[in-house]
């Protein structure tokens, strides 16, 4: 394990920022979000950014080829570029995670090359978390905020900076600073994680659990008459499914240049009306059936088809975000309680 002094971070970040890419969270006026370094840039303190980083690996809109037409004649252009290297710097537990999720469902056959180029060439240095909030409830999914994941993991207290490098990226990234940081024996990084761990277990969704939901439940709650009251106020926005770091919906559209057509995709969200709308019509046509979609979908059908691995990670953005506070806790308590009935 290594460290650093707080006071010189920007001497660590302009050498990163040398050799690749470096983006790291930056206070804006809606909130912290990722930025692309430079100096003068500003480290953010907040707990976490209002947008996840899964716009690194999977973009909110992307290009995806184009075609020329010349008479009869399609030509297909492949618009993809080497990638460069970048490093996506200071996430937390919960979004590493997030990744994970992703890549269960981008990275096997038929493997999503666009997705797969971003993560081959991304450098993930992760930060545990100190200052956990009430709309925090990662660990209900088994995740620790005090030991992230990821090629690089840091831990902050009020002076130093502490890096541990897990991956060989994470050693690539370590020796590219090397000499701006120090050896040490981890004993305050010990310290700290105790601290959060006592945080962390005054939290007020601290013992909401996840077990009564997983793989192979579908018929115990498909069919549950709660999906009523729970969707009633439901304004189909999809705000959460936008800010959610493990939605992975998307749409793909053609658009004509005069000379051309562009094929893009971009983010879609199963709350909406027209989501999978075919020739035929929408398979979904209540906003009760989009509702229970999208929450069966992280509580039952991922799951079902992950090993069990749930497609939520208790980051907390959809309960700070919604119109109408309607989020998964709310779900999970009132269909939770239902399967203990």
């Amino acid at each position: 394990m290594r460290k650093c002094s707080l006071s010189e971070m920007n001497k660590v970040f302009a050498r990163i920022a040398s050799a690749q890419k470096l983006y790291l969270p930056v206070d804006g006026e809606a909130g912290a979000e990722y930025k692309l370094w430079e100096e003068g840039t500003e480290w953010s303190n907040a707990l976490n950014t209002v947008k996840s980083p899964k716009d690194f690996f999977f973009p909110q809109l992307e290009n995806l080829m184009e075609f020329k037409v010349t008479g009869k004649s399609i030509e297909v252009i492949d618009t993809r570029k080497a990638s460069e290297d970048f490093v996506v710097f200071g996430v937390r537990a919960c979004d590493v995670k997030s990744f994970e999720v992703l890549d269960r469902v981008f990275l096997v056959d038929p493997v999503d090359s666009y997705y797969a180029t971003r993560r081959e060439h991304g450098t993930i240095v992760s930060l545990a978390c100190t200052r956990p909030t009430e709309t925090c409830f990662c660990r209900t999914f088994g995740i620790d905020a005090t030991e992230p994941q990821g090629d690089v993991v840091t831990w902050k207290t009020e002076t130093q900076l502490f890096f541990e490098a897990k991956t060989q990226k994470g050693q690539a990234f370590m020796s590219l600073i090397e000499d701006l940081t120090e050896e040490c024996d981890g004993s305050e990084v010990e310290a700290q994680k105790e601290k959060t761990g006592k945080i962390l277990a005054r939290l007020p969704l601290a013992n909401l659990s996840a077990d009564a939901f997983g793989a192979d439940k579908t018929d115990k709650f498909f069919n549950a008459p709660e999906w009523k009251t729970l969707s009633e106020a439901c304004l189909g926005c999809g705000t959460c499914t936008f800010v959610c770091p493990t939605c992975q919906c998307y749409d793909i559209k053609d658009f004509s240049t005069g000379s051309g057509v562009v094929r893009f995709r971009c983010w879609d969200s199963c709350m909406y009306s027209d989501f999978t709308k075919m020739a035929h019509g929408n398979p979904r046509l209540t906003q009760l059936e989009r509702f229970r979609q999208r929450f069966m979908h992280k509580l039952v059908y991922y799951p079902t088809n992950n090993d069990g691995m749930f497609s939520c990670v208790g980051c907390g953005r959809c309960l700070s975000s919604c119109p109408i506070s309607m989020n998964i806790v709310k779900v999970m308590k009132t269909l939770g309680d239902k399967a203990d009935d």
